[in-house]
């Protein structure tokens, strides 16, 4: 979370940057979310898919893929005057999951993007940020051909806990992922608040 004041000419008031996280399972769409919403030139660190990749990447369902991200991805997005997320998308693969904790430490919360083709592959992300206690929305990118499910039967399928938003969305679309970060600071703001509440009762 970073803050900046106004300067002492008066000029713009304080702005306040969140650290956002766009987690989930290999192919399900975290750089294109990333890359469609941010005002920035997105960084990516996208290597092409070898063969030796093959042994180790499941591809099944997502055919066409022909990179990975094997670091982070990077884009900045203002929601609002004085009001801007950094959006850290992590490496979906179970070898790349060691930066994790480097990329979680001071995040605000997460967005989970969700394949309702290959559910189960965001399990590990559900899992990690139900554990360490940060707020996180499911995202369910709707891909075309894909079978529609509502967010309540997504909710259970992942047996989240009660209260977990889950929103439909598509990943491509600017003002879809805006909607779904706007959702997540509201849902984080609303839990930050409570812990502090309960902290201090």
């Amino acid at each position: 979370m970073v803050s900046e004041h106004s300067d002492a000419s008066g000029g713009e008031t304080a702005a306040l940057a969140l650290k956002i996280l766009v987690a989930g399972g290999f192919g399900v769409g975290k750089t294109t979310l990333v890359g469609a919403v941010s005002e920035i030139k997105p960084l990516r660190t996208e290597e092409l898919l070898s063969e030796a990749g093959q042994l180790v990447d499941d591809t099944d369902g997502v055919d066409q893929k022909a990179t990975t991200t094997v670091a982070m991805d990077f884009g900045r997005i203002t929601i609002r005057s004085g009001l801007s997320l950094y959006l850290f998308g992590t490496p979906g693969q179970d070898r790349f999951w060691f930066l994790w904790d480097e990329l979680s430490q001071g995040a605000l919360g997460a967005v989970v993007l969700a394949d309702t083709r290959r559910l189960e592959d965001c399990f590990p992300a559900v899992d990690y940020f139900e554990h360490r206690h940060i707020p996180f929305v499911v995202a369910v990118n709707c891909f075309a051909g894909a079978r529609t499910y509502g967010a309540e039967d997504v909710s259970r399928a992942l047996d989240l806990d009660r209260g977990t938003p889950v929103v439909l969305c598509d990943a491509r679309d600017r003002d879809s992922g805006k909607e779904v970060l706007i959702r997540l600071v509201e849902y984080a703001g609303r839990m930050h608040t409570a812990w502090l509440l309960d902290s201090v009762g």
